[in-house]
C-alpha cells in the first residue's frame, strides 16, 4: 500500500486536516475555501511529502469532494494538426486554472463518440469539450441534461442547445472566394466537404454568397462535394481536371482536402496526364486552413487562417466557467452561447504566415 495522507500527517506532526489544507493551495478550485496554514507548518508538511514520496490519490479525492479537477476532451481524430492546435489551447487554459485534460478520439464515429463521453462521465470528469463527429447531438444534450457541463468546438449539431466556440466559417470562405474573384477568376469550384457537418455547410454558404454578389451563377459541376480527408481532395481534384472546361480556381473546404488536391496535381504532372487545358499549367487553390505546410503547396494562392489555439483557449475558459457555476449552484448566461472567432485571409504566394500578406 502506498503512502497515505495519514503517513504525511504523522511525519510532519500535524493533523490530516492540516495536510489537506496545504494540498488545497495547489488546487485552485478548493484553495479559496481552505483555511490558511502558517508558513512554518506548510514547509514542514511539504518536506514530509517530499521525504515520503506522497502522491495525491485523485480518484479517492474525487469521490470525497465530487470534483476530479479533470476535463474530458473528445475529438474526431488525433492525427490532425488543426485538432491538436485546438487541444493545445484547451490544455493551456485548463492548466492555468488547475485542471487536467483527458483526451480521447471518437474515430469520426458517432457510436464511438457516445462510448467516449459515457466513459469519461463514469470517470467523474468535471466537464467535457467535444468536437462532434456527426450532425446530430441528442446524446450530447442528454448527458448535459444530467448536469454534465459541456462545450462544443469547431462544429455545431442539431438536436442540442449547447455552448460552442467555432470560427466564422461563412465569412471566412466568403472573403476567400472574393479574393479569387478580385484576381479575375470567374470559374471557381468548391471542393470537398461532408455537408452534414456544420463547418462544411457554412463554408459552402460563404462561397455561394461571394459568387452571387459577383453576379455569377455557378455551374453545378463546380460544386464537388464529398469528404474532409486527403483522399477525398485527391479524388475531387482528379474529377475536376478531367472536365472539358475545368474551373480556373478552386476553394478547398479544409487543409486535408487541400493537401489531397495538391498531391493529385503533382501526380498528374509527373505522369504527363494533366491534359491540354493551358489554364491548368498554373492551377490556383484557395484553402480553408493556414498551416505550416503552406509554403510547400505550389498551387496555393490564399488561405483562411483560423485561430485554432485561440479557439481552444476560449473553449477551455468557457468549460471552467460552466463547471464553477455548477459547483456554486448559480447557473448564469455569460455572453453569447455560440462564439464565432474571425479568420484571417492570407496571401500565400509570399509565404503565408511566413512572410505573406493578410487581407
Amino acid at each position: 500500500m502506498g503512502t497515505t495522507i495519514r503517513d504525511v500527517a504523522f511525519e510532519a506532526g500535524v493533523s490530516t486536516a492540516t495536510v489537506s489544507r496545504v494540498l488545497a493551495v495547489y488546487e485552485r478550485e478548493t484553495a479559496e475555501r481552505a483555511r490558511p496554514v502558517a508558513e512554518k507548518t506548510r514547509l514542514r508538511v511539504m518536506a514530509a511529502i517530499q521525504r515520503l514520496g506522497y502522491r495525491v490519490n485523485y480518484t479517492a479525492r474525487g469521490l470525497k469532494t465530487q470534483s476530479t479537477m479533470a476535463v474530458g476532451v473528445v475529438f474526431p481524430e488525433l492525427a490532425n494538426d488543426f485538432f491538436m492546435d485546438v487541444a493545445e489551447g484547451i490544455e493551456r487554459e485548463l492548466d492555468s486554472q488547475g485542471y487536467t485534460m483527458i483526451l480521447a478520439s471518437s474515430l469520426n464515429s458517432i457510436e464511438e463518440e457516445k462510448k467516449r463521453i459515457y466513459m469519461l462521465a463514469d470517470r467523474m470528469v468535471d466537464g467535457m469539450v467535444v468536437i462532434p463527429a456527426g450532425s446530430r447531438g441528442e446524446h450530447l444534450q442528454g448527458l448535459a441534461d444530467t448536469g454534465m457541463p459541456m462545450v462544443l468546438v469547431d462544429r455545431l449539431v442539431e438536436g442540442a442547445a449547447l455552448d460552442a466556440v467555432t470560427s466564422d466559417n461563412e465569412d471566412g470562405t466568403f472573403r476567400l472566394t472574393r479574393a479569387l474573384l478580385a484576381d479575375g477568376f470567374r470559374r471557381i469550384a468548391f471542393v470537398g466537404g461532408e455537408i452534414t457537418l456544420s463547418a462544411a455547410r457554412e463554408r459552402l454558404s460563404g462561397y455561394g454568397r461571394a459568387l452571387a454578389e459577383a453576379g455569377i451563377n455557378p455551374d453545378p459541376s463546380w460544386i464537388c462535394l464529398g469528404g474532409m480527408e486527403v483522399e477525398d481532395g485527391y479524388k475531387r481534384m482528379k474529377t475536376l481536371l478531367k472536365k472539358g472546361n475545368p474551373p480556373e480556381a478552386m476553394v478547398a473546404v479544409n487543409l486535408m482536402v487541400h493537401l489531397g488536391m495538391e498531391r493529385c496535381l503533382l501526380d498528374m504532372k509527373g505522369n504527363g496526364s494533366r491534359g491540354q487545358e493551358s489554364r491548368l499549367t498554373e492551377p490556383v487553390i484557395a484553402g480553408f486552413d493556414e498551416s505550416r505546410y503552406t509554403p510547400f503547396l505550389p498551387a496555393c494562392r490564399y488561405t483562411a487562417s483560423q485561430d485554432a489555439v485561440g479557439m481552444g483557449s476560449r473553449a477551455g475558459r468557457r468549460i471552467v466557467d460552466k463547471i464553477r457555476q455548477k459547483k456554486s449552484g448559480k447557473e448564469e448566461t455569460t455572453g453569447e452561447r455560440i462564439i464565432r472567432l474571425p479568420v484571417t485571409i492570407v496571401n500565400s504566394t509570399n509565404g503565408g504566415k511566413h512572410g505573406g500578406k493578410s487581407l
